[in-house]
């Protein structure tokens, strides 16, 4: 929910810019149903059917961000979507060598007020043995907060990424035209 509301909050910046938000509705996206299925797939496994068997939960919480890597791939002309990926590849690496749950420090937990309850699958939480922990969930936004949460670096190289494409698409003020889109 935390990351829906980042994304709003920088598409409420491309017209403060100047950007052209309607440019957006032109940018055509490939492998549209790939990504709808893996996002599908998050809400199904993490807020509809949280319990049940944690081997396939696991299975498909990374079969969703393998999906999401072929939705990037399709679409990698777009620009700043390299960035995008490198976030993705980033939370990606952690969940996987953590058998499918994004370590979260207890300290990131506590202060977000987050509780996880051990019978639920939860997509991020505390892991006895944690491996590649700096790029899991290491910070948050505080309990005190109308919104809190935890979230990693590649959440942040994400939300990156989409607000230097949406002014980048949107031709904003703000567009950064160098990197965009890789050479390849």
């Amino acid at each position: 929910m935390v990351i829906g509301l980042v994304f709003l909050l920088c598409l409420a910046t491309v017209p403060l810019a100047g950007g052209r938000i309607g440019a957006l509705a032109e940018l055509r996206f490939r492998a549209r149903g790939i990504l709808a299925a893996s996002i599908l797939a998050q809400i199904l496994i993490i807020s509809i059917l949280p319990q049940g068997s944690a081997t396939l939960h696991d299975a498909v919480h990374i079969g969703s961000y393998v999906a999401v890597a072929a939705f990037v791939v399709a679409n990698r002309r777009i620009p700043w979507v390299w960035l995008v990926a490198v976030g993705g590849a980033l939370n990606f690496a952690a969940i996987a060598a953590n058998g499918g749950i994004m370590p979260a420090t207890p300290r990131a937990l506590q202060a977000a007020g987050m509780v996880v309850d051990p019978a639920e699958f939860t997509n991020s939480g505390a892991v006895a043995h944690p491996h590649l922990q700096f790029l899991g969930d290491v910070f948050w936004l505080p309990s005190s907060w109308p919104v809190s949460n935890v979230f990693s670096v590649g959440d942040v190289l994400i939300v990156l990424g989409a607000l230097l494409a949406m002014h980048y698409v949107c031709a904003s003020r703000l567009a950064l035209r160098r990197f965009a889109v890789p050479v390849v």
